[in-house]
C-alpha cells in the first residue's frame, strides 16, 4: 500500500441532503481549487437523520442515507480521475445506543449472555442493587412510574418478535419473556371475557422457547428468530392465535387511570436486561462508559482484537481497495490504550508494526507546550494547534492586558480563567460524571485496601481525591501503558496533585495516595496481580480525563470567560498571552521536524467560532480604548432594553460583552442575510447560555431566562430614532470587518505555506461567518463559488489578466479570499518539495513596520519561496503606539484604506538570508520585486511587496515572463 500524502484537504459534512453523489459532482471544482484531499465526514451507517455522523448504528455497512457503496465507488473513481484522495474520518470510541445498532439490541434482549456484550464498556455489576446483569437506560421524560401509569409504555408484536415502545424508541424483549406474554392472554381480567386457552400452536412454540440453551449463541439467536418469525405468521393468518394475542397485550399494557392494571407491563419491564429510567439518573448511575457524558452514545472496547476486527472491517477493506487513502481518528483520548490502537491500525493497513505506512491523523488536543507522543505511528494531529498558535498572530499582547482592564470593570467575573476551569471541571464531575467518578473511587478503595498505608482512608476520602485531581489536571491526559512513567507524565501528575492538595489541604493524604498509584508507585512485595491492578486503574482514569477537560472548558469555562472569544476555541488557552512572533517561528520549524504532515487548520466542524468571526473579534485586541468607549456608551445606551428576570436585569455584564463581541463577529455582510442571522443567533444565545450554566443549563432550562435574554438582543437590533445603538454599531462594525477581512487573508496565506498540510472546512474559501454546530453545519451554496471560480479561471485564461485591484475594493463579495486560496492552493500543488519537506526560514522586517509583519522563506534543493503577511494593521493605522494603542481616549476609528505601497508601508523592508536569489516574481500578482543591497545583506521593500495586494507569495523571478495579473 503506497503512502499518500495530502497537499491540501477539503472537509464535506455528509448527510442525507448532501450526500456522496452530490459530493461527486464537487470534485472538479475542488481539484480546480488546488485541493488534492476530500475530508470526509463519517461515512459508516449512523442514525437516520444524523446530521453529523458519529452516532455509528453499524460500522459494517456505508451509510444508506449517503448512497452506500455504488455511490462512494463514483466519488472515489471521480477523485481518481483527478489524483485526488479521500481521507475519512472514523470513530473508534463509540456506537449509538439506539435500536437501529443491531449489536445493541442484541446486548438489551440477551444482558451479558449477547455475544455483543464484550463489544461495548458495561459494568455488569454495578453497585446499585438489583442491577447486575442490567443495562441502565435512562430515555425517560418522566421517573419511571409517572411514565409506567402514564401509559406510555406500550408492549407490541412486530414480524421480529415483542418490543416494548417508549414513544418512538423500540426495546427488544427478551426470549424468556415470552412465556409470560403469551400466559397472560389466557389469565383473565375482570373487565372482559377471556378468549379461552392459549391455543395449540401457541402453547407449542411457547414450548420450542422454553426448550431453547441459556446461552445466546449463534443456534439459539437462530432458532430464536425462526420461531419469532412464524410467531408473526401465525398472527397474521390465524384469528384464533390473533385474538388471543391482542388480550394478551391489553391485559399487559393496563389503562390509564387504574395504577394496579399496569403491575403486569411492570414485572415484565423489570425482567428485562435493562432498567428504562429517567434521564437525570444517568450522570449519577450510568453503568456504561459514554461519549462526554452522551447517554445515547455508548463506548466500545475497541482495544479487544475482536472488537476492532469487527469494527474497523469495512474501513479497512476501503483503504486496502484504495478507495480510502487516509484516515482522520475522532476523541483518540477516548481509547483504553491510544498507542496499542495506533499499531494495531498501521499493521493491519500495511502489515508492519512500525512507522505510519499509511496516512493517519488524529483528534488530539494539545495544550500550549504539549507534544504527541513520539511513537504514535501517525502523520500528526487534525489541526487545533496550529489553529491557536496561527490565531494568536493576531491578537496584541498589550491591548489584551487592556482587555482584561475592561472586562472586569464591565463586568467579568472576578476570578482568572484557571479558576473557572477548575470551578467547571469540577461541576461537570458532579452533574454529568459523578457515577463514573465514584466508580472509580470504588476501584481506588479496593487497591487502598492492600496497602497499608492507605488502608485506613475512607471511601469519601479518596471520591475527594478524584475529584480534586483530575479538576487541576493541566492536560486533556497521560498515556501510561506499562509499568514505567515517562519525565513528562510524571510531571503532569506532581502538577495536579500538589494543585489539589493546596486547594484542599483535608484531601492531602488521599491525593497523596492516588499519585502513587497514578506513578505506579507499589512497594516490592505487592504481587504481580495487584500490580495488574495499579496499571488497569491508570489507564482507566485516562479514560476519564480527557472528557472532563472537555466538558469543563471547552463546553462551560469558554463560555463564562468572555475577555476576548475569539481566543475561546479548541485547544485554546484563554487567559494566557498569545504566542509572540518568535515563539510562532519556533514552533512551525518544530513541527516541520517531528510532525510535518499534520493538519493545519482554522476551522472545523468543532470549532466555536469560524475563521473569519475569530479575525474579527481579535480587532478589539489592537484598538482597547476604542473598544472601551463604545462598551461604556452601548452598556448605558440599552440598558433601558434589559427586561427583568427574577429581580435582575437580562443580560448581566458579562454575557452581554458576549453578545456584543458576537455580534461584531458574526454580523453578515449582505442586508438580505440579516433576517436568517438573528434567527441563527437566537438559537446560539440559548446554547452558550446554557453551556455557561450561569442562570440556565441543559439539566434544567430556564425558559424565562433564556426568552427575556434574546428579547434584550432583538431589541437592540431593531433600527429606530430612539435606538443609539443601532447607527453606531453598524459604523464600529464596519471597521471591525474591514481589518478582520485583512486579517483573514493574512491568516489563509500563512496556513496554506506553513509545515503542515492546510485544511479547509466547507465554504470557508469565501466569507464565512458562522458559528458554533449546529450553525457550521448549513448547506454551503457551492454553486455560487464553483461560478465565482469558473469567472477567475476564465479571466487569468488565454494571457488574460485577473484584476486584483477590483477583487480588493469588492471584497465584501468573498472573491479576493477565494482568489487567494486558489492561487496559493495551485502553487502549492505544483510545488510539493517545497512545502512537504522544505526548510523553514524565519525572516524579520526592519523599518516603521516592525511588528506588523509575519514572514518566512521555505527553501528546498536550492529552490525557494517567500511569504509575507501584514498582521495587527488596526493598530498600525491607528499609529502604531499611539494613545488609541495605549488605552489613553478614544479616538477616531482606523481609516478603512488598503494597507498597499508606499504610503503604508514606507520605507520598512524584508532582511532576506544569505543565498536567496535578487529578482523575486509575486505568484499573486505577477508583479516583479528586486532585492536591494543593505548593511548585512539583501533587503526587500515591503512597499513594493505589497504594492497591489496585501499578502505576498514570491518565488524567484524570470524577467522575460510576462504578468499573471494586475
Amino acid at each position: 500500500m503506497t503512502l499518500r500524502i495530502p497537499a491540501a484537504t477539503y472537509r464535506l459534512q455528509f448527510n442525507r441532503e448532501s450526500g456522496l453523489n452530490e459530493a461527486r459532482a464537487l470534485v472538479p471544482y475542488l481539484h480546480a481549487l488546488g485541493v488534492t484531499d476530500l475530508y470526509a465526514s463519517p461515512l459508516l451507517q449512523a442514525g437516520r437523520g444524523s446530521g453529523h455522523g458519529y452516532d455509528v448504528t453499524d460500522p459494517t455497512r456505508l451509510n444508506r442515507e449517503l448512497g452506500g457503496e455504488r455511490a462512494l465507488a463514483g466519488l472515489t473513481e471521480a477523485l481518481r480521475q483527478h489524483d485526488m484522495g479521500l481521507l475519512l474520518d472514523i470513530v473508534p470510541n463509540h456506537m449509538a445506543a439506539r435500536a437501529e445498532n443491531p449489536w445493541w439490541v442484541d446486548v438489551l434482549r440477551y444482558g451479558p449472555a449477547s455475544p455483543y456484550a464484550p463489544y461495548f464498556d458495561i459494568n455488569w455489576t454495578p453497585d446499585r442493587p438489583g442491577m447486575t446483569g442490567k443495562v441502565l437506560l435512562p430515555i425517560l421524560g418522566s421517573p419511571y412510574g409517572t411514565a409506567l401509569e402514564n401509559g406510555e409504555f406500550v408492549l407490541a408484536l412486530q414480524e421480529d418478535g415483542f418490543w416494548l415502545f417508549y414513544h418512538d424508541r423500540r426495546l427488544p424483549v427478551k426470549p424468556g419473556s415470552y412465556r409470560q406474554i403469551l400466559s397472560s392472554g389466557a389469565s383473565g381480567c375482570s373487565e372482559n371475557p377471556c378468549p379461552g386457552p392459549m391455543p395449540r400452536q401457541l402453547e407449542d412454540l411457547a414450548g420450542e422457547l422454553d426448550k431453547l440453551p441459556s446461552h445466546a449463541g449463534t443456534g439459539f439467536m437462530t432458532a430464536f428468530r425462526e420461531i419469532t418469525g412464524r410467531l408473526w405468521h401465525l398472527y397474521q393468518n390465524c384469528s384464533e392465535a390473533r385474538v388471543f394475542i391482542d388480550e394478551a397485550l391489553r391485559a399487559i399494557n393496563g389503562t390509564r387511570g387504574q395504577p394496579a392494571s399496569f403491575d403486569r407491563l411492570d414485572g415484565l419491564l423489570a425482567g428485562q436486561h435493562y432498567r428504562p429510567v429517567f434521564w437525570p439518573v444517568a450522570n449519577r448511575e450510568i453503568n456504561y462508559r459514554r461519549f462526554f457524558g452522551v447517554s445515547e452514545l455508548v463506548a466500545v472496547h475497541v482495544e479487544d482484537e475482536n472488537v476492532f476486527k469487527a469494527t474497523h472491517s469495512l474501513v479497512l477493506r476501503l483503504a486496502r481497495a484504495g478507495q480510502v487513502t487516509g484516515l482522520r481518528i475522532d476523541h483518540i483520548d477516548g481509547l483504553y490504550d491510544p498507542e496499542a490502537y495506533l499499531i494495531r491500525l498501521q499493521e493491519q493497513l500495511t502489515g508492519k508494526r512500525e512507522g505510519a505506512g499509511f496516512y493517519v491523523v488524529v483528534e488530539k488536543i494539545l495544550g500550549p507546550v504539549e507534544e504527541l507522543p513520539a511513537n504514535w505511528p501517525v502523520h500528526g494531529t487534525s489541526g487545533y494547534d496550529f489553529l491557536n498558535l496561527v490565531n494568536g498572530l493576531f491578537i496584541h499582547s498589550e491591548g489584551l492586558d487592556r482587555l482584561e482592564e475592561i472586562y472586569r470593570c464591565n463586568g467579568g467575573p472576578e476570578d482568572s480563567f484557571e479558576e473557572i476551569v477548575y470551578k467547571m471541571k469540577k461541576r461537570a464531575m458532579a452533574e454529568l460524571f459523578s457515577g463514573e467518578m465514584r466508580t472509580l473511587a470504588g476501584q481506588l478503595g479496593r487497591l487502598a485496601e492492600q496497602d497499608r498505608h492507605a488502608r485506613d482512608l475512607t471511601l469519601d476520602e479518596l471520591a475527594e481525591a478524584v475529584v480534586e485531581v483530575m479538576a487541576c489536571f493541566p492536560v486533556y491526559r497521560t498515556y501510561i501503558r506499562e509499568f514505567t512513567v515517562t519525565d513528562r507524565e510524571r510531571q503532569y501528575i506532581a502538577e495536579a496533585v500538589a494543585s489539589a492538595a493546596r486547594r484542599n489541604p483535608g484531601a492531602g493524604r488521599a491525593c497523596a495516595f492516588l499519585q502513587r498509584v497514578l506513578l505506579q508507585k507499589y512497594t516490592d512485595n505487592l504481587p504481580a496481580e495487584w500490580r495488574l491492578a495499579w496499571l488497569h486503574f491508570v489507564m482507566r482514569w485516562q479514560q476519564f480525563t480527557g472528557p472532563v477537560m472537555a466538558k469543563g472548558v471547552e463546553d462551560a469555562a469558554m463560555y463564562v470567560y468572555n475577555r476576548l472569544v475569539s481566543m475561546n476555541e479548541v485547544g485554546g488557552a484563554p487567559g494566557a498571552p498569545p504566542a509572540p512572533l518568535p515563539e510562532f517561528h519556533r514552533r512551525n520549524r518544530a513541527r516541520l521536524q517531528s510532525r510535518a504532515y499534520s493538519l493545519n487548520a482554522t476551522s472545523t466542524h468543532d470549532t466555536k467560532r469560524s475563521e473569519d468571526v475569530r479575525m474579527r473579534i481579535n480587532v478589539l485586541s489592537e484598538i482597547p480604548a476604542l473598544w472601551t468607549g463604545r462598551l461604556e456608551q452601548w452598556r448605558r445606551w440599552n440598558d433601558g432594553h434589559k427586561p427583568v428576570w427574577n429581580g435582575r436585569p437580562v443580560p448581566d455584564g458579562n454575557m452581554e460583552q458576549f453578545i456584543y463581541q458576537t455580534l461584531l463577529g458574526a454580523w453578515p455582510l449582505r442586508e438580505d442575510e440579516v433576517p436568517g442571522f438573528k434567527k441563527r443567533l437566537a438559537g446560539y444565545l440559548v446554547k452558550a447560555a446554557r453551556e455557561a450554566g450561569t442562570h440556565t443549563n441543559w439539566l434544567q432550562p430556564d425558559g424565562d431566562y433564556e426568552k427575556a435574554l434574546v428579547q434584550f438582543t432583538m431589541s437592540i437590533l431593531e433600527p429606530g430614532e430612539n435606538n443609539l445603538f443601532w447607527p453606531d454599531f453598524i459604523r464600529f462594525q464596519a471597521c471591525i470587518a474591514h481589518y478582520g477581512a485583512l486579517g483573514s487573508l493574512s491568516q489563509i496565506l500563512v496556513k496554506i505555506t506553513s509545515p503542515g498540510v492546510p485544511d479547509f472546512y466547507q465554504g470557508t474559501e469565501l466569507w464565512d461567518f458562522s458559528l458554533v454546530d449546529p450553525d457550521n453545519r448549513r448547506p454551503v451554496d457551492f454553486n455560487v463559488r464553483m461560478a465565482m471560480l469558473a469567472q477567475l479561471r476564465e479571466q487569468e485564461s488565454g494571457g488574460r489578466t485577473i484584476p486584483v485591484r477590483e477583487l480588493l475594493d469588492s471584497w465584501r463579495d468573498g472573491r479576493v479570499k477565494l482568489f487567494l486560496t486558489y492561487r496559493a492552493l495551485q502553487f502549492r500543488r505544483n510545488h510539493p518539495e517545497l512545502f512537504a519537506g522544505g526548510e523553514y526560514i524565519p525572516l524579520e522586517a526592519s523599518g516603521p513596520g516592525t511588528g506588523h509583519v509575519c514572514a518566512f522563506a521555505r527553501r528546498s534543493d536550492g529552490n525557494w519561496v517567500l511569504v509575507a503577511v501584514p498582521r495587527l494593521l488596526a493598530l498600525f493605522r491607528a499609529g502604531c503606539r499611539g494613545p488609541a494603542a495605549q488605552g489613553g481616549p478614544p479616538g477616531e476609528l482606523p481609516p478603512r484604506i488598503l494597507p498597499l505601497g508606499k504610503e503604508t508601508w514606507g520605507d520598512s523592508t524584508l532582511l532576506l538570508p544569505e543565498g536567496t536569489p535578487g529578482l523575486w516574481r509575486n505568484v499573486l500578482t505577477g508583479e516583479t520585486v528586486a532585492a536591494g543591497a543593505a548593511p548585512g545583506g539583501r533587503v526587500l521593500p515591503l512597499a513594493e511587496v505589497w504594492q497591489s495586494f496585501p499578502a505576498a507569495l514570491l518565488a524567484p523571478g524570470d524577467p522575460q515572463a510576462g504578468p499573471l495579473c494586475i
